[in-house]
C-alpha cells in the first residue's frame, strides 16, 4: 500500500509539473496568423489538430513516477 501511495503522489506531482512546463513552452512559441484574420471575418471556431504528445507525456511521467517510487521504497524499506 505504501508503494502505491508513493507512486500515485509522485505521478500526480510529475504530471502537473509536465503539464505546466509544456503549457509554458506552447504559449511561448505560439505565433498568431493575422493574415487569415483579415481575409475572413466570419464567426468560425478554429479547432486545433490532434496530437499524440499528451499520450507520450503521460507515459513518460508514469515511467519517471515508477522509478521514483521504487527509489523511495528502496531507501525507506518497504
Amino acid at each position: 500500500m505504501k508503494r502505491y501511495l508513493v507512486f500515485i503522489v509522485s505521478f500526480g506531482v510529475l504530471y502537473i509539473v509536465f503539464e505546466l512546463i509544456s503549457g509554458l513552452i506552447l504559449t511561448t512559441f505560439f505565433t498568431p496568423e493575422f493574415v487569415s484574420v483579415e481575409s475572413s471575418l466570419q464567426q468560425e471556431v478554429a479547432l486545433g489538430y490532434h496530437s499524440s504528445i499528451p499520450l507520450l507525456m503521460l507515459v513518460s511521467v508514469a515511467t519517471i513516477a515508477f522509478f521514483i517510487s521504487n527509489k523511495v521504497s528502496n531507501v525507506y524499506g518497504a
